[in-house]
């Protein structure tokens, strides 16, 4: 039997996991509201659908579900359109996923964090996602698994070019620290939970090495020999309000469970690792 994923949102996480599912017969429908993108897509091999177009075909065809859509303050936009859908389906489905963020977690002041945590957001994306959550959590009989992700860079999402450019700023917040997650290492996290599947599971992607937003940015210039940027203090760094809210919270992510339920061992444990790779591969 083909397994089937149906995929809304495909960005650029889903894509990622399509590129390690195509190669072992997935069929994979992926939604967009771009027709450009739309186009994009069928010439990797994905089945586009254009968002608000009839899915009927999709629902009953599917074996496996990611959600990689963002909510609002409406709520989750596949389940404020397609919940009915979903509610019928969920116990025919093999496997659900919601893609997440740590955010969910609030500020920790630089501490330690993992899935048993209590979720208590500072920021409106936070919270809307900790709704999100909770909206998905509620479908009688879904096998979900939600993933936390944290920070994403990969492939035309590293620091590079700002740094080639001369825009790149290392803003420096005493004690602030990130976690993130290469996107490769995000489909293989996805392909594995699809593989051994725990239905109620929540799952933290992100690296080993939380580290200061700087050290990264500054990493990033000795790698193209290029000299660091200056620091910015952040209370006189000219922040948009999204850059500020990330600047809000800090804390390290544990990635204990991930590795030992789901035996991933990533493949860029650490920043230093990423951009390396990043820059061989000419990004």
């Amino acid at each position: 039997m083909t397994q089937v994923l149906l995929s809304f949102g495909h960005g650029y996480s889903a894509q990622a996991l399509a590129r390690l599912l195509l190669p072992q017969g997935w069929r994979i429908i992926g939604t967009t509201r771009d027709p450009a993108k739309a186009a994009h897509l069928a010439e990797t091999g994905i089945e586009p659908v254009i968002w608000g177009d009839d899915l009927s075909d999709a629902f009953s065809e599917a074996t496996h579900l990611l959600d990689s859509a963002g909510p609002s303050e409406a709520g989750d936009p596949v389940l404020a359109r397609y919940r009915a859908e979903i509610t019928a389906l969920a116990p025919g489905l093999d496997w659900a996923g919601y893609l997440s963020t740590t955010g969910v977690y609030g500020d920790h002041q630089g501490g330690w964090v993992d899935e048993e945590t209590p979720l208590a957001p500072t920021t409106k994306r936070g919270r809307l996602r900790v709704a999100a959550e909770a909206d998905w959590q509620s479908i009688p009989a879904l096998p979900l698994h939600i993933f936390r992700l944290a920070g994403i860079y990969g492939p035309g999402r590293g620091p590079f070019e700002k740094v080639r450019q001369g825009t790149a700023r290392r803003i420096v917040k005493p004690g602030q620290v990130f976690s993130r997650i290469h996107v490769e290492d995000i489909a293989q996290a996805l392909a594995a939970s699809i593989a051994r599947p725990r239905p109620g599971a929540v799952y933290n992607l992100c690296d080993d090495d939380p580290a200061p937003p700087e050290d990264v940015i500054a990493h990033a210039a000795h790698l193209l020999g290029l000299p660091v940027p200056e620091a910015v203090p952040y209370d006189a760094a000219d922040l948009s309000p999204m850059a500020r809210s990330f600047y809000a919270e800090s804390k390290r992510v544990s990635n204990r469970l991930l590795k030992e339920e789901l035996g991933v061992t990533l493949r860029h444990p650490d920043y230093r690792s990423g951009l390396a790779a990043l820059l061989a591969e000419g990004d």
